[in-house]
């Protein structure tokens, strides 16, 4: 079956970010354990890479673990830190092939020193790439990054090479995990869910929220492209005016 009509790509979003919620609903909803909810998830993302690379994004950016899944039952964790080997050691090579270039944001100290090795090897190899930017949210936390962010200006005044008039909004955001990324124009949540759980805060103070009711294991391209056609519905005002009504 041919694909929907790609949307214009001059209204296409630059940069999506996605938090995939209700692989575990989804897994209980049809009498399944967790974990294969899981698994189909990780088969959803790579439909998703795929479908946002032909639409044109640039950067799609994975709420892929949190700081707070941790607290989550050691059985599940550690599945869950199984699919993410597997998808490193099995999907690297062909998101290589594919021009993907691989970013991680989160706290790295104190992983497991495979995982981490993994993360840097997904970023060395990829790191000359020029086609869609895949950034993972690897134990991550919108204020743990922030916080993260005043420890690295709070050294640079302690160093003498900044003064506490100097910092501005730029010297915070050139402090975050990766601050050669855009922020995300979308953020699209599945699962009916409408939070946005500790994701990205700094970065989506002007961003564009879709909320889906399909559970993560079932989205796909339509379901990507649903959610870029309500964005492009938006008038977006930075805080500004309306052009056209002055609203």
């Amino acid at each position: 079956m041919p694909h929907s009509a790609v949307p214009p790509f001059e209204r296409t979003p630059r940069h999506v970010a996605i938090i995939m919620d209700g692989n575990g609903r989804w897994a209980a909803a049809r009498g399944l354990p967790r974990v294969e909810g899981h698994r189909r998830g990780v088969e959803a993302l790579r439909r998703t890479i795929r479908a946002a690379s032909e639409i044109g994004i640039k950067f799609i950016t994975i709420f892929s673990f949190s700081a707070e899944n941790w607290s989550r039952p050691a059985k599940e964790v550690g599945e869950l830190m199984g699919l993410l080997r597997r998808f490193i050691r099995n999907d690297l090579a062909e998101l290589h092939r594919s021009g993907v270039r691989m970013r991680v944001i989160g706290e790295r100290v104190q992983l497991d020193p495979e995982i981490g090795r993994l993360l840097v090897e997904a970023e060395e190899l990829t790191k000359s790439n020029d086609g869609l930017t895949l950034v993972v949210a690897f134990n991550y936390g919108a204020r743990q990054e922030i916080t993260r962010a005043a420890q690295r200006i709070a050294e640079k005044v302690a160093k003498g090479s900044l003064t506490a008039a100097e910092i501005t909004m730029e010297t915070v955001s050139e402090c975050l995990d990766a601050p050669d990324i855009p922020d995300p124009d979308l953020i699209i949540r599945t699962s009916g869910e409408q939070r946005l759980s500790n994701f990205l805060l700094w970065q989506s103070a002007y961003s564009e929220l879709v909320f889906v009711p399909t559970y993560w294991p079932d989205f796909d391209r339509a379901a990507l492209e649903t959610a870029i056609r309500e964005y492009q519905q938006r008038e977006r005002r930075f805080g500004g005016l309306a052009a056209k009504t002055g609203s």
